[in-house]
């Protein structure tokens, strides 16, 4: 079965699973599904459900992708967007596990993450990519992205700017 769902407490395996998988873990993406914050998934899980309504930032939702009970990817939607989100990380961030990339996931879960941002009222969204990162360019892209003026960080990594209008 496959699903775009928040976490619960039975899909503490899973979690594991897919965390392991980046031989990194302050890579893995998005980076609110970082693991190694936190000593107990239950707390992870807290923390997760706490930025929905979250004063310090912007609330915002993480949901994973599930093919039958295996988290292919996950995605970050920010409800709103703040300035320093307006230059670089949109409305969505979104990842997939290193093992399933390039199968279409990546497509899947931003078209996803769209539907969910329709539910909340927002009909255009702000999807951003590092410019080094042709393949996110794409998957935007064939979300309906539409790229908009670039933003350079202070490291001197350009970001690709692109808007979707959600229908």
């Amino acid at each position: 079965m496959n699903e775009f769902r928040r976490l619960n407490q039975m899909d503490e395996t899973a979690f594991m699973d897919y965390y392991r998988e980046w031989s990194v873990p302050d890579e893995i993406v998005p980076s609110a599904t970082q693991f190694n914050r936190y000593h107990h998934f239950a707390d992870f899980l807290i923390a997760l459900n706490q930025r929905e309504d979250e004063s310090e930032w912007v609330n915002n939702t993480t949901l994973f992708y599930f093919e039958d009970d295996r988290i292919m990817g996950a995605a970050n939607i920010r409800h709103e967007l703040n300035e320093a989100l307006l230059q670089t990380g949109g409305h969505i961030g979104y990842g997939v596990r290193p093992t399933e990339r390039s199968k279409g996931y990546a497509t899947l879960i931003l078209k996803q993450a769209l539907e969910y941002l329709k539910k909340l009222n927002i009909s255009r969204a702000l999807v951003t990519c590092d410019e080094d990162n042709p393949a996110s360019a794409s998957v935007i892209v064939k979300n309906g992205g539409q790229e908009d003026n670039s933003f350079m960080q202070d490291n001197r990594i350009k970001v690709r700017r692109f808007w979707i209008d959600i229908k």
